[in-house]
């Protein structure tokens, strides 16, 4: 089942994590680069999961209330099991992690990571599935607090452009998800094999066109002998100058074993054709 629609940008990976107290949310963790992570108008104040080591000091270090300063996690100096390594910055109140490096053990090498962060507010659990992606940042937005808009003032509610322009984009992601395309969305049958790895057959098998952006589904296949773990930000990328600039990408399998398939979603703004 397709249940995410990740936003990208031309200058910076991020992935936004809409997310409540007590609900588990899934979230892309690299293996290789520092990942951050932040909450939306909030420090983060306690982390709690299997930490390997900090270099955040002492939990009364935190202690202060300071609005920026996010408690240290409670963890000894290093532990020998722990499976991630967290180091604060108090300033901004949000914290960067890294897993701890397995040798030889694939199956750790390829268990999810499981914490908790809290802010003043709210506690939210991430299940943080392991990807060799570049450095990256994860956004914690708390559903349960209206959002606060940039300028200040009053949002103008489901009527503003922003959220004309989100619903335009999930409209087209669920037509192509679902084959229902509505009378004013063009759709082109292409089938076309796009060069990505050496471990993947890649194909660009539809392009959607209409309401201002363009829509491609393409159809990926595992054909390595090992299991392969895809994130979105592997797929913001133009497959040409007039491509248009990406909005979002869905994966609809994150974790394919050899020979298995999954659809991937591409959306943009425009470009020409």
């Amino acid at each position: 089942m397709l249940i995410a629609l990740a936003c990208t940008s031309a200058s910076h990976a991020l992935q936004i994590v809409d997310a409540r107290d007590g609900v588990a949310v899934e979230a892309i963790l690299s293996v290789k680069e520092p990942t951050r992570i932040r909450i939306e108008g909030a420090p983060i104040t306690d982390v709690f999961g299997n930490i390997h080591s900090s270099s955040c000091g002492g939990a009364a270090a935190g202690a202060s209330g300071s609005p920026g300063s996010p408690v240290a996690p409670l963890s000894p100096a290093v532990n020998p099991a722990g499976e991630i390594v967290v180091e604060c910055d108090r300033d901004k109140g949000e914290i960067y992690v890294r897993p701890v490096a397995t040798a030889g053990d694939g199956a750790a090498a390829g268990k999810p990571v499981n914490l908790f962060i809290s802010s003043a507010h709210a506690t939210f659990t991430l299940i943080l599935r392991r990807a060799d992606t570049p450095a990256d940042t994860i956004l914690i937005r708390d559903r349960s607090v209206p959002p606060v808009p940039v300028d200040g003032r009053a949002s103008s509610g489901p009527s503003s452009p922003s959220a004309q322009h989100v619903r335009a984009m999930k409209a087209l992601l669920v037509a192509m998800a679902s084959d229902r395309v509505p009378p004013d969305v063009r759709v082109d049958e292409l089938n076309r094999p796009v060069q990505l790895w050496a471990e993947a057959r890649f194909a660009l098998m539809r392009r959607y066109e209409g309401r201002g952006l363009t829509g491609e589904k393409y159809l990926l296949q595992n054909v390595s002998g090992v299991v392969m773990v895809l994130a979105e930000q592997e797929f913001d990328r133009p497959d040409s100058k007039a491509g248009g600039q990406v909005l979002g990408v869905a994966v609809e399998h994150h974790q394919l074993r050899p020979g298995e398939s999954t659809s991937v979603y591409v959306i943009r703004r425009g470009g020409e054709r």
